[in-house]
């Protein structure tokens, strides 16, 4: 049976998670790519923007929105996404899938007759299978919660102690002080410790699987040198051996074709440009390090927003996302 054409459009397309969907959509094997919104780039060619497209499609930004679509992506500001849909009557035929962190938690995840589902597909697979909207988790946030979601499902959570890196990319395009090349080349630092943005969600996640007893999470996110990536690193104390942490990781994981158990240590060129998630395991005594990697722009971002779609409207949830890391 032949497949569908799916009709996207994109709110937002000239920043970096607009760009890295639109790489992904163009050449997916069921996507049409119908319009990208930008008014401050309508007219000129995508590839005027995102230099890496030239030569790889000829559509022009637009300042219209064509309502002959099948899903929205919102690829705007925090915050952009809730006024977007406010001031825009969007048909409850077009599904959304916005990228920001407005509808991700269950406190404020609707707006007007639209409920979001949130879009972590190793969690949460089954609800988006049948969601009109989605909210696409953040990018710290799904390397996290991948990192621990099978330890809440044993409920083995105990204190966890988090530190994360992330690129430059993760600060958005706009040029800020931290975003300078002068400044981020040999320099790492710390910012928004234990309080960053990102925790409330995966303390959600976390607690529809071990319930009421989810312990905070103490988490403390670093700017790295370099432009793409997370790698995430937590500990906390669990009594049961290695090898059984191991079998609970890979057991949750077995129908998950993005996330990968590794007996060996892990590094973060293993996932750039991928929307795979790379874990290894750790235990010394009673003490259990848990390392994630991501790139915070696709599996983190625009990946697992076409991920989400894939299964939304059916598909192989690997369509279009079969993607080869850098590697060196």
């Amino acid at each position: 049976m032949q497949k569908q054409i799916i009709k996207a459009g994109i709110i937002g397309g000239a920043g970096y998670t607009g760009g890295e969907l639109i790489r992904i959509l163009i050449n997916h094997p069921y996507v049409d790519l119908i319009f990208v919104n930008s008014k401050s780039n309508a007219g000129n060619k995508l590839s005027k923007i995102h230099q890496d497209l030239l030569g790889e499609t000829e559509l022009l930004f637009s300042e219209e929105i064509n309502s002959d679509i099948d899903v929205l992506f919102l690829c705007v500001g925090h915050g952009d996404a809730r006024k977007y849909l406010t001031s825009n009557n969007i048909s409850d035929h077009i599904r959304i899938i916005d990228l920001s962190q407005d509808f991700r938690l269950n406190c404020q995840n609707n707006i007007g007759s639209k409920d979001f589902i949130y879009g972590l597909p190793e969690l949460n697979k089954k609800e988006i299978t049948h969601a009109k909207n989605i909210a696409n988790p953040g990018c710290f946030a799904t390397a996290l919660q991948l990192g621990l979601l099978p330890l809440a499902k044993e409920k083995l959570l105990k204190d966890i102690y988090s530190v994360g890196i992330t690129g430059s990319t993760g600060a958005g395009q706009s040029l800020s002080e931290t975003s300078h090349f002068s400044w981020r080349t040999n320099n790492i630092q710390a910012y928004k410790s234990l309080q960053h943005q990102h925790i409330k969600e995966v303390h959600q996640s976390l607690s529809s699987l071990q319930k009421d007893s989810v312990p905070e999470i103490k988490f403390v996110p670093w700017r790295g040198d370099f432009a793409k990536g997370i790698f995430i690193t937590s500990q906390l104390k669990c009594e049961a051996t290695l090898e059984d942490v191991i079998k609970y990781y890979k057991a949750f994981y077995e129908a998950h074709p993005f996330v990968h158990i590794s007996d060996v240590p892990i590094s973060m060129k293993q996932v750039i440009n991928t929307n795979k998630c790379a874990i290894q395991l750790e235990k010394e005594g009673n003490d259990l390090v848990v390392h994630s990697t991501i790139d915070n722009l696709i599996k983190g971002a625009s990946g697992q927003a076409v991920q989400n779609m894939n299964i939304m409207f059916g598909l192989n949830e690997t369509e279009g996302l079969r993607l080869k890391a850098t590697g060196f």
